[in-house]
């Protein structure tokens, strides 16, 4: 039997291939009626539009796409427009996709494979933690980028590159800094121990107090809402408040936030509660976004290397694709920027922890 194609359905319904490709495309400039006798006809042959119907010549197609779970995050912004301008450059064009915090981003690129004829995959924000058999399914190369992973960690014979910052000792470099201003309960935003990128920041900031053989407050280790963007100023108002409400907002002389976002959230919080930045508390955030500089009082942060993790993500995936390179594990160091949201303890409304 040969192939259905999308001029068969156009003819069996009637209608022309763009009414087709319409439909298909979800237009607001389609009868209803002719949509959904067009959808019932798709359905009953079990045709599947090939590069999702929007590229309908059957040419060599050059297409990246790029998942990002986490789109509201402005730490992103930059990182696609570059992306963007380097797969323009080299003339392939960019499939973005918003990844829902509920899916998984793997499944979502293997239907997206199903739709278009991809060349590679940029996988932004989201989970390492995959197994091997649904890696393995991908038939083209992929990236994480900015994705928590443990450089310990590896995915045994499946080859992929990854691209990101050490978490770890990241979170570790700033809770020491925060540690050296002669905060001891110092409160931390992030995203639940499930998630990598949680887990291994938590690790970092436990880790920090653990070298100064200090109690780490483990009322204090607030983790985001998980019914709205993770990393949104919402999610760090939201928590903040509930830290602030609770016993230990008492107590806090400190909130490292582990993404900008969550900490200009939490700078409501902590002003609603009738509290000063830095003078009663302390806060600090995680990705050096732009917004963090214009920000009063300025926020303390610390800066990955957007441009060049970007520049490198998407180089790579080419070079990979073009068979010039080989698969990479690429960690790139970050920055403690000081600017006016942090200061020296004034006084320790509770004991200092043990040590």
């Amino acid at each position: 039997m040969s192939e259905i194609t999308i001029k068969d359905i156009a003819k069996q319904c009637g209608v022309g291939v763009s009414t087709v490709s319409r439909a298909l495309n979800n237009h607001p400039d389609i009868n209803p009626e002719t949509r959904r006798k067009i959808l019932e006809v798709i359905e009953e042959t079990g045709f599947i539009p090939n590069n999702s119907a929007r590229n309908l010549k059957r040419t060599d197609a050059k297409c990246i796409a790029v998942l990002v779970k986490g789109i509201t995050n402005p730490f992103f912004s930059n990182m696609i427009r570059i992306i963007e301008e380097e797969t323009q450059r080299n003339r392939y064009a960019l499939v973005l996709r918003h990844v829902e915090a509920h899916e998984d981003e793997v499944d979502v690129a293997l239907e997206l494979e199903k739709e278009k004829r991809l060349r590679g995959i940029v996988f932004l924000g989201g989970r390492f933690v995959h197994s091997e058999e649904k890696l393995a399914k991908l038939n083209v190369p992929f990236i994480f980028s900015t994705i928590g992973v443990d450089i310990t960690d590896r995915v045994g014979r499946v080859e992929f590159s990854n691209i990101a910052v050490d978490d770890r000792l990241e979170s570790r470099k700033m809770t020491e800094y925060l540690l050296s201003l002669g905060h001891r309960n110092i409160a931390i935003i992030v995203e639940r121990p499930e998630q990598p990128i949680g887990r291994l920041r938590v690790d970092g900031y436990k880790e920090a107090y653990a070298q100064r053989g200090l109690s780490v407050p483990e009322d204090m280790i607030c983790y985001v809402q998980d019914d709205i963007d993770y990393y949104s100023m919402e999610n760090g108002y939201l928590t903040a408040r509930k830290l602030m409400e609770s016993p230990a907002g008492g107590r806090v002389t400190a909130i490292y936030a582990t993404s900008d976002s969550l900490a200009i959230g939490a700078c409501r919080a902590v002003l609603e509660a009738g509290k000063k930045i830095p003078q009663d508390i302390s806060v600090a955030g995680y990705d050096g976004i732009e917004m963090g500089e214009y920000y009063n009082p300025k926020l303390t942060t610390i800066k990955q290397p957007v441009e060049e993790m970007a520049k490198e993500t998407i180089g790579l995936l080419l070079d990979v694709i073009a068979e010039k390179e080989g698969h990479q594990q690429i960690v790139f160091p970050a920055s403690l920027v000081v600017r006016e949201s942090t200061g020296k303890c004034r006084e320790v409304r509770s004991p200092l922890g043990s040590g």
